[in-house]
């Protein structure tokens, strides 16, 4: 594997392995990347995905080189095609981690790059890395992945991390998915066929609380105004799910929330200091 570009490039041994590496690797810092750069090239914002690829490269040894918003403040604001950025930055660095507003982006990337690409999130594509983490966390606090009940909620049209995970869940054994989404918002088409060969057991629905109480995993997403073409249109959507102690307390006593983060409105604050809060 040079490239780190879709979920469905994991198998269950790699992942375990990358499991295991990260168990070790928690509160300890060495040299194992010493010498090497790493490029974060973010052409949309972020906070959690880009210090998490930084702070990881310089805890391992490595350097940083990095730009926030590529976009606006590289050379693509004079016309430079992602390629030849990529070919550029092949100059520089060892490694590149690539957040684009442009679904694809990181596969284009990779068909250019004698360097690894490591897909940080494509428009409404993917988030390979962040479904890693997420699967990593469902294990830490529930011990097991086979055999959960998880629901995915929000803006599943657009949301890249439940895409995602949604593929890496299909990895695994008695899975359960619920899909809970306005009509409008319903996941895409690919999921589900991919779902349905793997023989995970799914089904879409818009009302969250008849579920509830038999979850393992809430998996709550934003409703993402960026990714809607007016305002108008992302007013009709925003708020329609949000998570309350009196939700929370129907849940299962061992069961947990998570969510990718940023929220806006969909978490309670009233939410945080609960025992099943898996999202700080």
């Amino acid at each position: 594997m040079n490239h780190v570009i879709e979920s469905q490039q994991f198998g269950l041994k790699f992942i375990n392995k990358i499991f295991s590496i990260a168990d070790k690797l928690e509160k300890k810092t060495d040299n194992s990347l010493k010498g090497k750069i790493m490029a974060s090239l973010f052409y949309e914002p972020s906070t959690r995905t880009r210090f998490s690829f930084e702070s990881a490269m310089l805890r391992l040894g490595g350097n940083v080189i990095t730009t926030e918003n590529a976009k606006e403040f590289s050379s693509v604001a004079k016309g430079e095609t992602l390629e030849d950025s990529i070919r550029v930055i092949n100059n520089y660095a060892d490694v590149v981690v690539l957040r684009h507003y442009e679904q694809g982006a990181s596969h284009r990337a990779s068909l250019v790059s004698k360097i690894p690409i490591i897909n940080a999130g494509d428009g409404i594509g993917q988030h390979p890395t962040q479904a890693l983490l997420d699967l990593y966390t469902i294990k830490r606090e529930l011990k097991k992945i086979n055999g959960i009940h998880i629901a995915l909620v929000g803006d599943l049209k657009h949301g890249r991390t439940i895409r995602s995970l949604a593929y890496l869940l299909g990895k695994y054994k008695d899975i359960k998915i619920y899909f809970v989404s306005p009509k409008q918002l319903r996941v895409g088409n690919d999921i589900k066929e991919y779902l349905k060969k793997h023989k995970v057991s799914y089904s879409e629905l818009e009302n969250l609380e008849t579920v509830i109480s038999h979850l393992d995993v809430l998996y709550q997403t934003r409703i993402q105004k960026e990714r809607f073409k007016s305002s108008k249109e992302y007013k009709k959507f925003k708020g329609c799910y949000q998570i309350n102690s009196n939700l929370v307390n129907q849940m299962k006593t061992k069961s947990i929330i998570m969510h990718p983060l940023p929220r806006v409105d969909e978490i309670l604050t009233e939410v945080d200091n609960s025992p099943k809060a898996a999202y700080f």
